[in-house]
């Protein structure tokens, strides 16, 4: 990842009155931006060069937005934030959940479009530097997580694909293993706080990642709840080989 200033954009919004604005305006501010009228035109573009981060309509005709995070979310962990011209809490809970990293409800001032851009850029940046450049892995039941690829295996080395939310999740598990976890705790770590950001969100992406991290997520031996405290990782770790 680069400086933010350099960052690469992908804007999608089927309205020209707003995308080709918004897309100056970025450009102004320093972003590569690229933009796309649909969902179909952005995965055209995702497929031919990289991209750091998304913006994305959530209504449009066709694809929507939250289809296109799903999309996203499957095939790697690109920041996501969506744009919505509906202020209800509903959909901004279901774009959390899908995995996108914030929203922001149309009208909006584009300053502090982005100044939310350079937020979640920033936290990508420094959960970068957090990583160990070594190539930290993360050996735990029978799976493991590898931190540069941000990559999670199982035991014949077939790859399971985590959103960006699922992998912070259970990599600030990973770090504090056999620890109670609050709610609050986990979001610092896996969003931070600088959006409105529910406590849901955190129950919904531990769902998600049980789902596939867990023999039988109804019944979950590695990631479970500690009621009234939030949640722990309660198998063995092993990092690089030595015990965590």
């Amino acid at each position: 990842m680069t400086d933010h200033c350099a960052a690469r954009i992908l804007l999608v919004d089927d309205e020209p009155s707003i995308r080709e604005p918004l897309l100056e305006y970025l450009e102004a501010q320093g972003f590569a931006v690229s933009a796309a009228a649909d969902a179909a035109e952005a995965r055209s573009i995702l497929r031919a060069q990289g991209v750091d981060l998304v913006v994305s309509d959530i209504m449009m005709p066709g694809e929507d937005g939250l289809s296109l995070t799903r999309h996203l979310r499957e095939s790697g962990p690109i920041p996501v934030i969506l744009l919505t011209a509906r202020a209800e809490d509903t959909e901004r809970i279901v774009g959390l959940e899908i995995g996108a990293d914030d929203y922001i409800v149309k009208p909006f001032n584009p300053r502090e479009l982005v100044a939310r851009i350079r937020t979640v850029l920033r936290r990508t940046q420094a959960n970068g530097r957090a990583l160990d450049p070594g190539g930290t892995s993360y050996a735990f039941g029978r799976w493991v997580l590898r931190e540069i690829e941000r990559i999670l295996v199982d035991e014949t080395g077939q790859e399971v694909a985590l959103s960006s939310g699922e992998y912070h999740l259970l990599h600030a598990l990973l770090r504090h293993p056999r620890q109670v976890m609050s709610r609050d705790r986990l979001l610092d770590l896996v969003r931070g706080r600088e959006a409105d950001i529910f406590d849901r969100a955190i129950d919904n992406l531990v769902s998600r990642l049980r789902k596939k991290i867990e023999d039988d997520p109804a019944h979950p031996q590695i990631v479970k709840t500690v009621w009234g405290g939030g949640y722990t990782l309660a198998c063995e770790v092993r990092r690089l080989g030595a015990p965590v």
